[in-house]
């Protein structure tokens, strides 16, 4: 037998491959923001009042110009909600793809782990008290943010117990998710016809009670959380690659999935706040993201953003056309996405575990 020797890779060559994987991935993002603007005018543009997207562009680039009419339906109803979808899929692709970091699970989400059924027990808790003399359109928000971080200071509380790991977590999140659940059922067997209709309509999601003020608190978190996540970009790369050995590099692992979870919890608590559940966007986004650009945080956390971005975006595109001239809720259309991709992936899973 002979044996085959490999030529040695020079440092020069290794520069060059890595230069093509990032420009690779610099057009990844390029591509997936053209898509987002696309998405966004068609969004504009879908709905009753049948609108041109040439006469949207125009309004949107010159509202003085534009007719009364079609600047009150493009600016003042169409817009609030077309970017709240923007956002909020952000919101969701950064939390799914730092769950999925920090747990080292592809199945970890906000809303596997139980984030998401806290909130929606807070929203049917504020309906169903009558909000405690606070305006439905502060307390049903309030109720989701406040049950959706304390189901986060669960979590936060088992991280900092010595030998926890990210498995136990898991487990921690499955119990929060039933829990919620069973308790969300039995304030809904308690409930009159008429407030049942109204949590069933906010437990499907929905972006149509979007304004101005809701939009802005959310860009807002949502932009400091993803600057900060960004920041540990390399610290969260490390991770990947194992507990251990993020911590021979110098990785305060502890620290790091602490701050982590915070950022995660405050932002998922403020995006489903305002417009109820939507599932699956922080599991397929960030899978979509990772397929596309690896493992490489400074690029996984902005396409996982714009991926939930484009995801939530065409979803609403698609729930205006089903049913013209009805309010399709959101969350169902994204579930009817998601739980093929879901069911792929276990099975992907399960096979390479056999193989």
């Amino acid at each position: 037998m002979t044996a085959t020797t490999v030529a040695p890779v020079s440092g020069a060559e290794l520069l060059q491959r890595q230069r093509r994987r990032e420009a690779r991935r610099w057009r990844f993002l390029a591509l997936f923001a053209g898509l987002i603007l696309c998405s966004l005018t068609l969004d504009v543009a879908t709905g009753p009042s049948l609108l041109g997207v040439r006469e949207v562009l125009a309004t949107l680039l010159a509202p003085a110009a534009a007719d009364p009419m079609t600047r009150a339906i493009v600016m003042d109803m169409r817009l609030p909600i077309a970017l709240m979808a923007l956002v909020v899929g952000a919101a969701l692709g950064l939390g799914g793809v730092q769950m999925q970091t920090l747990l080292d699970n592809p199945l970890a989400s906000p809303y596997t782990l139980g984030l998401a059924a806290a909130a929606g027990f807070g929203a049917a808790l504020a309906l169903v008290s009558g909000g405690l003399g606070l305006p439905p359109l502060l307390a049903i928000p309030a109720g989701a943010f406040v049950f959706c971080m304390l189901a986060a200071s669960l979590l936060f509380g088992l991280a900092l117990m010595r030998h926890v790991g990210s498995q136990t977590l898991i487990l921690a999140g499955i119990a929060l998710l039933f829990l919620f659940q069973s308790l969300l059922s039995l304030v809904q067997f308690l409930s009159s016809p008429e407030l049942n209709q109204q949590i069933l309509f906010w437990l499907f999601g929905s972006l149509q009670r979007t304004t101005w003020p809701m939009l802005w608190i959310t860009v807002g978190v949502t932009l400091v959380c993803g600057v900060l996540l960004h920041r540990d970009a390399w610290q969260l790369t490390c991770l990947r690659l194992g507990e251990a050995r993020a911590r021979s590099l110098g990785v305060n692992v502890v620290r790091l999935r602490l701050k982590t979870l915070a950022l995660v919890a405050l932002m998922t608590a403020t995006a489903i706040s305002f417009v109820g559940i939507i599932g699956f966007i922080g599991l397929v986004a960030p899978h979509i993201a990772r397929m596309l650009v690896g493992e490489d945080q400074r690029f996984l956390i902005p396409l996982s953003a714009l991926c939930g971005a484009l995801m939530l975006s065409s979803a609403s595109v698609v729930s205006k056309s089903i049913v013209p001239g009805a309010l399709f809720p959101i969350g169902i259309v994204t579930a009817l996405i998601g739980v093929p991709f879901f069911i792929w992936l276990v099975l992907s899973r399960r096979g390479r575990g056999r193989a």
